[in-house]
C-alpha cells in the first residue's frame, strides 16, 4: 500500500476536543491544541498569545452554537487569529456535529482556506449588498446565506451576523459577488 503524504499545517491549530484532535491528525500533519470546550484557561490563552506571532493559530471549533461561542472567545482575546470553518452537514455522523466527524478531505479543505480578520474601518461589503443579494429579509435567504457561506468557507450565521463575519474575515467584494451568483442570488449586476 502506498504510503499517503498528509498536508502540512505550519500554524497551530485549535479544537475543542480530543476526538477533534484526533480527526484533524488523521487528516493534516500539525500541532493541534485542544480547548477541553468554553473552559478555555488562561494559560491556554498565553501559550496562544506567543505562538500567534511566531507560528500563526488558526481555529477549528465545531459548527455549532458553542462552537461559535468557543471560537469568539478565543479570537477576542487572541488577536491575529484565523479562523476555518467546516460546513455543518459536512461534519455530523447524523446525531452529532463535531469536527470529530468531519471527513479527513474536509478538515483539509477548511485548512487551506483560512481567513484572517480584518480592522473594522476596512469593512467592505454593505448591509445593502447583503439586501440586494437576497440574504436578508427575503425568501429563501437563509438558504442562500447558507450556500454563499460554504462557498466562500466562513461558516454561516444569521443575517447580521453573517454580514459580520464576511466583513471581520475580509471577504473581497468581488468574491462575495460571485459567490452570490453561484448561490442563485438576486444580485445580478456589477
Amino acid at each position: 500500500m502506498a504510503d499517503v503524504t498528509k498536508p502540512e499545517v505550519a500554524e497551530v491549530v485549535v479544537v475543542e476536543g480530543w476526538r477533534d484532535k484526533a480527526a484533524v491528525d488523521r487528516a493534516v500533519k500539525a500541532d493541534v491544541v485542544v480547548t477541553g470546550g468554553m473552559a478555555v484557561s488562561r494559560e491556554l490563552i498565553g501559550f496562544l498569545r506567543k505562538v500567534v506571532a511566531e507560528r500563526g493559530v488558526i481555529i477549528l471549533t465545531d459548527p455549532d452554537a458553542m462552537g461559535e461561542r468557543i471560537r469568539k472567545r478565543i479570537a477576542d482575546r487572541v488577536p491575529g487569529c484565523k479562523h476555518a470553518f467546516i460546513p455543518p452537514e459536512e461534519a455530523t455522523d447524523g446525531s452529532d456535529i463535531g469536527i470529530e466527524h468531519a471527513s479527513p478531505s474536509a478538515i483539509d479543505r477548511a485548512l487551506a482556506r483560512v481567513r484572517t480578520e480584518v480592522p473594522a474601518k476596512s469593512w467592505r461589503i454593505t448591509w445593502s449588498d447583503m439586501m440586494e443579494a437576497g440574504l436578508v429579509g427575503a425568501p429563501g435567504a437563509s438558504v442562500r446565506r447558507a450556500k454563499v457561506a460554504r462557498d466562500l468557507g466562513v461558516g454561516y450565521g444569521n443575517a447580521k451576523s453573517f454580514w459580520k463575519r464576511l466583513n471581520v474575515l475580509g471577504v473581497d467584494p468581488e468574491e462575495f459577488r460571485a459567490a452570490v451568483r453561484a448561490a442563485g442570488g438576486v444580485r445580478s449586476h456589477d
